[in-house]
């Protein structure tokens, strides 16, 4: 166990909490004017998948447990969950739907995925930053609509809804950002 203060907590990290493992699905640090400056942390508990929400002092010692971070390529789903390969061993992992979340939805057949392993389990995930995906339906342009502020909704390749701006049309292949599904550019492919 290595023992760091709350405010150097991230998303995908693992902690140990009086000796059960948490991982991280949100932290952030408020600063309050007056008082003492707090880190809020969401986590789920790996063993029965309960969310626990916690607040530490921003310079409250954590533990953090000790896990391999290890790149693994994402192969398929099936009914048993989702498959990753160690490209060095060939070993292969299956993670549950509840472990992987939301992030499910940007998870591409070759992609390679950081994997947090403890103990030969894959306890939490982290996708590369960025992923290019199609626009499959999206709003006409409206005349007279300014570029700067506007932006529309659009539908994904992957079934996830996001904003695009008015001049993305379908077809059109765009970066979106797996953190929060946002639009980043058009993809020069």
């Amino acid at each position: 166990m290595v023992k760091v203060i709350a405010s150097s907590v991230r998303k995908g990290n693992v902690l140990d909490v009086d000796g059960k493992l948490y991982v991280v699905l949100t932290a952030q640090n408020f600063h309050p004017g007056k008082g003492t400056p707090v880190t809020q942390v969401d986590m789920r508990r790996i063993s029965d998948g309960v969310k626990v929400s916690e607040r530490y002092r921003t310079t409250e010692q954590v533990e953090r447990a000790f896990v391999e971070d290890r790149p693994h390529t994402f192969l398929y789903e099936d009914g048993e969950g989702f498959h990753f390969m160690n490209p060095e061993s060939y070993d292969q992992l299956v993670m549950t739907a509840e472990d992987i979340g939301d992030q499910k939805a940007y998870l591409q057949e070759g992609m390679v995925c950081t994997l947090s392993i403890h103990e030969g389990l894959a306890i939490a995930i982290e996708l590369p930053r960025h992923v290019t995906l199609e626009i499959t339906e999206t709003e006409p342009v409206t005349k007279g609509q300014t570029a700067s502020s506007s932006y529309k909704p659009a539908m994904l390749s992957n079934g996830v809804r996001t904003l695009v701006p008015p001049h993305i049309t379908a077809g059109t292949r765009v970066i979106i950002a797996t953190e929060d599904g946002s639009y980043v550019e058009r993809a020069k492919d």
